[in-house]
């Protein structure tokens, strides 16, 4: 079936660094935006950042400068680097791909990842 699987989520100390994964299977995401999501516990989910099929990226101002969206099409994955993470990053974090040859941040998406948690902790 169609979908895209996010990986790369685990626990690591404020300052340190994570790179998640967001792979698709079914399908190509040459012409896909996707955008990064993710929700703290008791928050409503809120977006992170966006990439377009183009390669035109935006961020959130609170991760700007310290994340870093890009996309590996011939691997079929897009990546979110996080570095300098800060305990107030820590909740779930969604991968959510659309059609698009335009679209940064698509107000909708056709397919969504089950989640994976990043948690910063001391």
């Amino acid at each position: 079936q169609l979908q895209v699987v996010e990986s790369g989520g685990g626990l690591v100390q404020p300052g340190g660094s994570l790179r998640l994964s967001c792979a698709a299977s079914g399908f190509t995401l040459d012409y896909y935006a996707i955008g990064w999501f993710r929700q703290a516990p008791g928050k409503e989910r809120e977006g992170v950042s966006c990439i377009s099929s183009r390669g035109s990226t935006n961020y959130a101002d609170s991760v700007k400068g310290r994340f870093t969206i890009s996309r590996d099409n011939a691997k079929n994955t897009v990546y979110l680097q996080m570095n300098s993470l800060k305990p107030e990053d820590t909740g779930v974090y969604y991968c959510a791909a659309r059609g698009s040859y335009y679209y940064t941040c698509p107000g909708e998406y056709d397919y969504w990842g089950q989640g994976t948690q990043v948690t910063v902790s001391s």
